[in-house]
């Protein structure tokens, strides 16, 4: 339930491994302290918060972490869900989400929830990953613009429309500087994914904004300098109504943190042929999130981008996330007033491209061609983060794809009616091949009179016992013998088992005999418990229909 990997991965550690190791965390530390400086001011908090978290989150995932290269810190799938609880309840309460956000993370671990957090369906993840990116992308337009408003309200049309009503203070250098960094990391990306374009982008813009005394607002500006020392940890102060109220946003950060996490741990396998213990990370990732905010930080997950900039430049360890938070720690102590220098633009830029890619919006326009279910589920998810809010839009993203499955389903369920030659008493001209009734003429002429078969092909769940329900309603007369086959049925849940049980009830009182015949022995176990020995006793399960039809023919002559 809880075997860190670096435990197996320290047994047979080398100085190879370790230089290799080094290389890729101190790569991934300066890949990641734009970023982090980035996503801590897009969600309304301050630039060393999300240094912080980095750090924190970053060693204790590496440390205590189902994989071996997973490197965890802030990440754009937070920003708005971060952005809308410091807005309606201050930073503070965002520390106390977050904590109580971990804690929810290690129950899943706990509960051995890994395996069934990655069968989310892949149309809400793609619909609310697309709606934060478009979110994030537009929340950067202020910047980008140099309009320089503060405190932009969390909706997507008021934010939109105070920025529209303050395009007359425009500021060119602004958008000079944003648009030459979107360009400049643009190019460098294409030349070789492992040059930190964002770094060197951001090194560029506050030199040349230092030395041209460009009027732009910096970091310093508008958060004064980043403090070149690491905070004592400490207690949020806690009272019952705040941390009721955030139970919502609490649960919305530890899902997305779970489904990130592994989604990123997944790739990871892949780029290094390895299997992460995902019931561990959730464990890990959870503690992550308890330990940031005792220190001032975020919510904190795998991030996709810096794993994968981990592996390809030779991590093959945790020990290179260990030396990834050293270095951003390093980079804090001794050059954070730096920092201060660093133009809101130009990160603004960095934001732009990270909600570019993380839109992902080839896989959402694939994702439309593929199906009219996923298509719905897709754009009400989309539709519901934009303009809404993440937390409904995840529960109604999953609400739509479940009632999607089950009518899918519910349509591979089919009720054949087969009767005997002679029985007139079936309106048989009412069954409708539209509904899954297909009439069938397979053993009709073996069935004896006065007996009657239904075929199930498929689940008898509670999305198609409407079938058997309205099957069983076309029956006339009450026959001497019903056989239900059963063969073709998968599932059987408690809903079929009350369908089959309360027809053979109303048969019942009319003298009908009942057969099943070719169900699995699991599930006619599971009939068996579910009451249906009262009607048909058990030597009248029968494992061929052959068998059924004989038995019949027995049941009838008495």
């Amino acid at each position: 339930m809880f075997r860190p990997k670096i435990v197996e991965t320290l047994k047979k550690y080398s100085l190879r491994a370790f230089s290799k190791d080094a290389m890729a965390g101190v790569i991934v530390g300066i890949v990641a302290l734009p970023l982090a400086i980035a996503f801590a001011i897009a969600s309304g908090a301050a630039p060393e918060n999300g240094i912080i978290t980095a750090v924190v989150a970053g060693l204790i995932v590496s440390v205590m972490g189902g994989s071996r290269v997973q490197i965890g810190g802030p990440t754009g799938a937070f920003v708005i869900i971060v952005y809308g609880i410091i807005h309606q309840y201050g930073y503070n309460g965002l520390l106390i989400a977050t904590v109580m956000s971990g804690i929810i993370l290690v129950i899943f671990g706990l509960a051995k929830f890994g395996a069934i957090i990655k069968y989310v369906p892949h149309s809400v993840v793609v619909g609310f990953t697309f709606g934060i990116a478009v979110l994030i992308f537009t929340g950067q337009i202020s910047e980008f613009l140099g309009i320089g408003l503060t405190n932009l309200p969390p909706d997507f049309v008021d934010r939109l429309n105070a920025i529209s009503q303050h395009l007359y203070a425009i500021n060119p250098y602004s958008v000079v500087i944003t648009a030459g960094t979107i360009a400049l990391v643009w190019v460098l990306t294409k030349i070789n994914r492992l040059i930190p374009g964002s770094l060197i982008a951001l090194l560029l813009a506050s030199a040349a904004v230092y030395f041209f005394k460009l009027p732009v607002e910096t970091i310093g500006v508008r958060f004064g300098d980043i403090p070149n020392s690491f905070p004592a940890p400490g207690l949020p102060s806690f009272d019952y109504k705040t941390v009721r109220a955030l139970i919502g946003p609490a649960f919305t950060i530890a899902i997305l943190g779970a489904i990130e996490s592994l989604l990123s741990a997944v790739v990871a396998d892949g780029m290094i042929g390895g299997k992460h213990r995902s019931n561990t990370e959730l464990i890990a990732q959870g503690l992550a999130n308890v330990a940031s905010p005792l220190f001032g930080g975020m919510p904190a997950t795998g991030a996709i981008a810096r794993t994968a900039t981990n592996v390809k430049s030779g991590g093959r360890t945790p020990v290179a996330g260990i030396i990834h938070a050293v270095v951003l720690l390093l980079i804090m102590l001794f050059f954070g007033k730096l920092a201060a220098y660093i133009p809101l633009a130009c990160l603004a830029g960095i934001l732009m491209l990270v909600a570019y890619h993380m839109s992902e919006w080839r896989t959402l326009v694939s994702l439309l061609k593929i199906s009219r279910g996923s298509a719905v589920t897709a754009l009400v998810t989309v539709a519901l983060t934009i303009f809404v809010d993440l937390t409904v839009a995840i529960k109604v993203g999953l609400i739509v794809a479940v009632m999607l499955f089950v009518r899918r389903m519910s349509i591979k369920t089919n009720i054949s009616f087969v009767k005997a030659l002679e029985m007139e008493d079936f309106r048989e001209d009412s069954l409708s091949d539209e509904e899954g009734f297909v009439k069938e003429q397979e053993f009709r002429k073996d069935l004896p009179k006065g007996s009657v078969m239904y075929k199930i092909d498929g689940p008898l769940f509670f999305g198609a016992v409407y079938k058997f329900r309205e099957a069983m309603a076309e029956i006339g007369k009450p026959p001497k013998v019903l056989i239900i086959e059963m063969q073709n049925v998968p599932v059987v849940d408690d809903s079929g088992i009350h369908a089959l049980r309360e027809s053979f009830k109303r048969l019942r009182k009319y003298g009908t005999n009942f057969i099943i015949t070719g169900i699995h022995a699991q599930r006619q176990h599971k009939l068996e418990r579910g009451g249906l020995l009262e009607y048909v006793p058990k030597e009248n399960f029968c494992k061929t229909t052959q068998e059924g039809i004989e038995l019949a023919r027995r049941l009838v002559s008495l």
